[in-house]
């Protein structure tokens, strides 16, 4: 508490009641105490002296203070924050926290006495202090003016490079925003709140990050700019003051098997440097040690790896014959194309068995290099079975085939580890060099916290620069919570928060300063425990003279803001304004949402429900679990804790995941093409186009974007995308349908006064009261019922978040009969607000008859449960261990887990 005040004493009937209520509700220590007389100390001030009243006689030093009443009064910095302390220690508060017409704000509590003890707005204070101290440096500025006129001039010029203090934003209108104008300051540390589609991420990432990124790509040359994505302008008036923008999301990071943690990071070149330099026997360059390089890649998988082979069986029926349907790859059909091109080769015999094939007809079935072969009159390229799967199939990527093939690729092509690397990647050369006996493949492969400290063990003057920058980064790595993560951990494994942090490393020891860091969420998959070394890693940024713009939900974080944006108040077309712009203390006492829930805490469940029966782990040794044994009640919410890397997931997922009964509902991506939206995911498109075919009279297929009713301009996708050859491709709104997908005639048909292309803009809150009976009703029910309500039903997949993917799976789970739900951190993304709905729709699954298992760091969620499973206690080799099983209430109590610990705190302050 901090406090301008002056010395003051007061006359009281028991002193010693006045200074211990003192001392244990504002931090005063006793200075000086007499019969009758107590003085009392505050490092901010003031002096509080206490006398019983009718004394007589003063202590020496002290006769010439006298008694001035009853009324003690405090002005403090954080009144609202001083309130709630107050409050929540059941210290006898007289008069609530309240402004006066005059503007002050002021409570009142009363000590055993009676005294009044008054806390009033610090800020107040400091404002009229401020005033005065500039009414005197004006004063002080005419003066020198008049005695000295040239001199007064020269120093009252502002330099114009320091004017440039805010970024104004100024009638933003990207998606739902609607004309937000404001200042963000810079070199500071802005949180952006607000409940899930409140225009968070329209403002931060749509307005201004993508402005400064398109001005900054906009300064190269065509040729370069073909390489760039191609980024429009966003819909604002005006945006002045932007610096560089640094974005770092939580797109996963690619999916390329030759990247990995320690390429992403730099810290793989760092550690070959060393090697080249210290290593024995000496190989060579930095190079040799490469897995991305001829002479540092094992020959035998190219730097992979892995290898690849075909299971022959799964690619064909050796008891039968071709005529008899042998072949069962997709495509080789009997009398499809390729099947008559195989069956009428020559090579052998469309009646024999495959088993009863010769070796060398065997041979020329699957492995015969391209020939021409005649067939009737026609001559045609023929191919053996598994040289034309590996190029027609294995060649191309796996994202982009279609269901069907992918699923026979998976069951055909078995990965394994390389037999002359062990899957190190490396050549034997890199193998054989060491340092103190371990070889850069094994440096690779420990846990970064224990690659840190063997890093710290070497010493060598010739590369100390490198070692120390080396040790800075794995340092960093440990201290944002990723210590239990490998270099040689591919890159495209790592979860959307994971691979965050990783880019977020990169940074902490850039030279850039003045550079603009956008955050989203940066708390994701972080347990309590580690939030606040995400909060220290933020602030270093800022304090190396960066803007920091951070998009969270955590209280944690934004309680470190230098500046809150709020935005709301709702979703959707029901949010999109500027509901605050200030400070933290600002916020508490603003009325928002967010300002609200701020101190809102979920409390312990007073009874639990009892299981209906157990799912069982036994031995469970997947990634770093240590023979874990656990039973998983049935019938009940029960949430999987621990920090980052304990194995949780390792546990869940590798062991529960896949059984008879288990859905699960997690953050990965959605395949799909861009025609793929909410409508066409959910199965809402066939009822909406059956109501409509049924109010016209026609077929349902003209409301298909895919089908007959499409814009023939632009193929019912509502842009046209245009190749300019060396540049990027760019899209426009497609001309003829404005970008509604549709023809005109399919636009003439309605359906209650709307068209098919007015009903899929509607957000799933709106639908859901336009539909109000069938399918379609039930369908946006449980899309509302999982947080949904803003989403609009044609909105691409592709723009949805993690957290909206996950509750888009669960909303189609929830249609299934299932008897297990297994939920990934399903607060990702969610407002204060909106948690409490989540733990609603979990006790409605459950009182379903359903039984719940979800992965969780949120303490709300921990406190809701029935039944608590810890894994750890650490993160990496540290955890992979059960610490505690029980209720939250014997965790609180008894349990003295890093969980325990924080879910102990925080029901504390409820």
């Amino acid at each position: 508490m901090q406090i301008a005040s002056t010395a003051i004493s007061l006359t009281v009937d028991d002193v010693p009641a006045s200074a211990t209520f003192l001392t244990r509700h504002f931090g005063y220590t006793e200075t000086m105490a007499a019969e009758g007389f107590a003085s009392l100390g505050h490092p901010d001030g003031p002096q509080v002296i206490f006398l019983r009243r009718g004394i007589e006689v003063l202590p020496e030093g002290f006769r010439d203070q006298h008694a001035s009443g009853l009324i003690l009064a405090f002005t403090v910095a954080d009144l609202p924050g001083e309130y709630e302390r107050l409050r929540t220690e059941g210290a006898p508060i007289a008069m609530e926290l309240r402004e006066e017409p005059w503007g002050e704000r002021l409570f009142q509590v009363s000590d055993p006495n009676g005294v009044i003890i008054q806390l009033v707005d610090w800020v107040a204070a400091q404002e009229e202090q401020q005033q005065a101290d500039q009414r005197q440096a004006d004063q002080q500025q005419a003066d020198q003016r008049q005695a000295d006129p040239a001199r007064a001039d020269s120093s009252n010029l502002v330099n114009p490079a320091d004017s440039h203090q805010v970024i104004q934003v100024r009638g933003a209108r990207e998606n739902n925003l609607t004309d937000v104008s404001l200042d963000i300051p810079k070199r500071r540390l802005t949180v952006f709140t607000g409940v899930s589609g409140s225009g968070k991420s329209s403002l931060v990432f749509g307005t201004v990050a993508a402005e400064s990124q398109r001005m900054i790509n906009e300064t190269y040359t065509s040729f370069v700019q073909s390489f760039m994505p191609s980024l429009g302008r966003p819909d604002v008036d005006a945006l002045h003051n932007l610096s560089a923008a640094i974005v770092v999301d939580q797109e996963r990071m690619g999916a390329n098997s030759r990247s990995t943690v320690g390429t992403a990071t730099d810290a793989s070149t760092m550690l070959r440097i060393v090697f080249s330099r210290l290593g024995t026997p000496h190989i060579g360059t930095s190079s040799a040690f490469s897995f991305n390089t001829p002479e540092g890649m094992c020959p035998r998988c190219e730097g992979i790896g892995q290898v690849s082979d075909i299971d022959v069986d799964q690619l064909v029926d050796r008891e039968l014959s071709l005529n008899e349907g042998a072949i069962t790859v997709p495509g080789f059909a009997v009398d499809s194309w390729y099947w008559q091109i195989m069956a009428n080769s020559g090579f052998y015999s469309p009646d024999t068995k495959l088993k009863d094939f010769t070796e060398q007809e065997w041979a020329d079935f699957l492995h015969k290099s391209a020939v021409k072969v005649k067939v009737g009159s026609n001559n045609f390229t023929y191919e053996g079975l598994i040289t034309k799967v590996s190029r027609t199939y294995l060649a191309k990527d796996r994202e982009s085939m279609q269901s069907h093939i992918r699923a026979f690729v998976d069951r055909a092509v078995v990965f394994a580890d390389c037999p002359e690397c062990a899957g190190t990647r490396l050549s034997a050369a890199a193998l054989s060099c060491r340092i103190d006996g371990v070889n850069i493949a094994e440096c690779s492969a420990m846990q970064i916290s224990d690659l840190a400290a063997f890093v710290r063990r070497i010493d060598d003057p010739a590369v100390a620069p490198l070692l120390a920058n080396l040790g800075d980064l794995l340092h960093s790595l440990v201290e944002i919570g990723l210590g239990y993560l490998s270099l040689d951990r591919p890159a495209g494994t790592l979860s959307g928060g994971e691979a965050q942090r990783v880019k977020m490393v990169r940074h902490l020891g850039s030279a850039l300063t003045d550079v603009t860091y956008v955050f989203d969420e940066p708390t994701t998959g972080l347990h309590p425990h580690d939030i606040q070394r995400m909060n220290d890693l933020l602030l270093r940024l800022r304090d190396k003279g960066n803007t920091v713009l951070v998009v969270e939900h955590k209280p944690e974080v934004i309680a470190i803001a230098d500046h809150v944006v709020d935005l709301g108040p709702g979703a959707g077309t029901a949010g999109g304004q500027l509901c605050y712009s200030g400070d933290v203390a600002g916020l508490r006492a603003s009325g928002t949402l967010t300002g609200r829930h701020l101190e809102h805490r979920a409390r312990l469940r007073e009874s639990v429900r009892v299981p209906k029966g157990h799912l069982s782990v036994k031995g469970a040794d997947l990634h770093n679990l240590k023979d874990v044994s656990v039973d998983v009640p049935l019938g009940v919410l029960t949430v999987v804790t621990g920090v980052a890397g304990s194995g949780k997931s390792s546990l869940i997922h590798g062991h529960l995941a896949g059984r008879d009964g288990v859905v699960v509902a997690d953050q990965s991506p959605i395949r799909g093409s861009r025609r793929s939206n909410p409508a066409t995911y959910t199965g809402l498109s066939g009822p909406i186009r059956t109501a409509f075919a049924k109010a016209n009279g026609v077929k349902a297929a003209l409301f298909s974007a895919n089908s007959e009713g499409a814009c023939a301009n632009c193929n019912g996708i509502g842009l046209v995308y245009t190749d300019l050859a060396m540049m990027a491709a760019v899209s426009s709104v497609c001309e003829e349908c404005e970008g509604k997908r549709f023809t005109p005639e399919v636009l003439t048909y309605q359906l209650r006064d709307k068209n098919i292309s007015e009903v899929l803009d509607m957000p799933v809150a709106e639908a859901y009261e336009f539909f109000t009976t069938g399918q379609a009703r039930a369908i946006l029910g449980r899309l509302a019922d999982v947080g949904l309500g803003y989403v609009r039903l044609g909105q691409p997949l592709s723009t949805l978040s993690g957290g909206e993917r996950q509750r888009l799976k669960l909303a189609i789970s929830m249609a299934e009969k299932s008897s297990t739900y297994i939920l990934d951190e399903p607060t990702t993304g969610l407002h204060m607000a909106d948690v409490d709905k989540l733990l609603a729709l979990l006790d409605r699954l459950v009182d379903d008859g359903n039984s719940v298992i979800v992965i969780e760091h949120h303490q709300a969620v921990m406190a809701h449960a029935d039944w608590l499973i810890d894994i750890g206690p650490g993160g990496g080799h540290d955890g992979g261990r059960v610490v505690f099983e029980g209720t939250p209430s014997t965790l609180v109590a008894e349990a003295d887990t890093l969980t325990a610990r924080h879910l102990r705190e925080y029901v504390s302050r409820g």
